[in-house]
């Protein structure tokens, strides 16, 4: 019997996303600390920050749940604490990387619309406070999930495996949490950013208009270099955004559904489960489209990025040179 079409996928697109997503968000991480970006420290802040749980879905989500414990199927990662940690942390790191781009997304509302709070929220110490909230946050509230799984089975006192405990999943508490984690995905997540991002839309069409106006009299040719900053951060912006929702919203909808129902199909041929794993795959996916976009609207980061990527060659170019034009180098006198 073949082998079901999602897993065939599965077993092409998680190695690609591993392959590809750990480098680039390193490289994104060390590109931001060295602040050569032309970019805010609060900026910079964020965008670290997403980076950083970016590369975390690649690790453990990615690396680990859906490359090694599938498989290695006798390796110790089958045992049931081990398995049990994987999916709170799995949960954590996911969730993280959404709320961190949602932060972003009203930091840059917060700096372009609100300029009596700018300088009180767009700042460093508040990036850094608002992400350890949010991590802790995640961690309490996604504690259930260590307590909602049992051993599959037990051999020589060991217990491998895992198995949802059914009189768990199916407690008016954990549906209720269920519910309540779906409303925090469609309406608080993907609404704020909306929310947001529409505001600073208006935001900017409307000082772009007044501020054409005010300088209608001076040189068509003279170039606005506030405007051309501001239009790069928009775009920034709602890039950013733009591909959260559309990598975000299939695994929202599943989730919403299945919550509802509380039904859990894991047939490989039913649309059920083939919408669940496509929208969890776009998700892990959405943890290395952020590098990309740095690169296709930031000119500095571009320039840094091509920069470290040659940066090894360069040191060698450099020391060929060197012992090229100090032959006594290698001299044994």
């Amino acid at each position: 019997m073949s082998r079901p079409a999602i897993l065939q996928v599965k077993d092409v697109c998680y190695p690609v996303l591993a392959v590809f997503g750990l480098p680039a968000n390193l490289l994104t991480i060390i590109i931001l600390s060295r602040g050569k970006c032309g970019l805010s420290k609060c900026i910079s802040a964020y965008m670290t920050m997403m980076a950083v749980s970016d590369l975390s879905v690649i690790l453990i989500n990615v690396l680990v749940y859906e490359i090694l414990i599938f498989r290695l199927s006798s390796s110790f990662l089958h045992y049931t604490e081990v398995l049990k940690a994987t999916i709170y942390v799995l949960a954590v790191t996911l969730e993280l990387s959404r709320w961190y781009t949602v932060a972003f997304t009203c930091d840059r509302y917060v700096a372009i619309c609100c300029q009596k709070f700018k300088t009180k929220y767009c700042r460093v110490k508040t990036a850094r406070i608002l992400a350890a909230v949010i991590l802790a946050g995640l961690c309490l509230e996604n504690i259930p999930l260590l307590f909602a799984f049992q051993p599959q089975r037990i051999i020589g006192n060991i217990s491998w495996g895992v198995r949802p405990k059914l009189d768990i999943f199916n407690s008016p508490m954990f549906v209720a949490l269920s519910r309540f984690k779906t409303f925090q995905n469609l309406l608080c997540a993907f609404g704020l950013i909306l929310l947001c991002n529409g505001m600073t839309a208006r935001h900017i069409l409307v000082t772009s208009k007044s501020r054409r106006s005010f300088r209608t009299h001076k040189s068509k040719i003279e170039r606005d270099p506030e405007m051309e900053n501001r239009k790069k951060g928009i775009i920034l912006l709602f890039c950013i955004s733009g591909s959260f929702i559309l990598f975000w919203l299939p695994s929202a909808v599943t989730n919403f559904i299945a919550s509802l129902t509380m039904y859990f199909d894991r047939d490989y041929y039913s649309a059920r489960y083939i919408a669940a794993q496509t929208g969890t795959l776009l998700t892990n996916m959405s943890s290395c489209t952020n590098t990309c976009i740095y690169a296709a609207t930031q000119t500095n980061f571009r320039a840094e990025l091509k920069t470290l990527i040659l940066s090894p060659w360069t040191l060698i170019r450099k020391l060929i040179k060197r012992n090229v034009r100090s032959p006594k180098a290698f001299s044994h006198e």
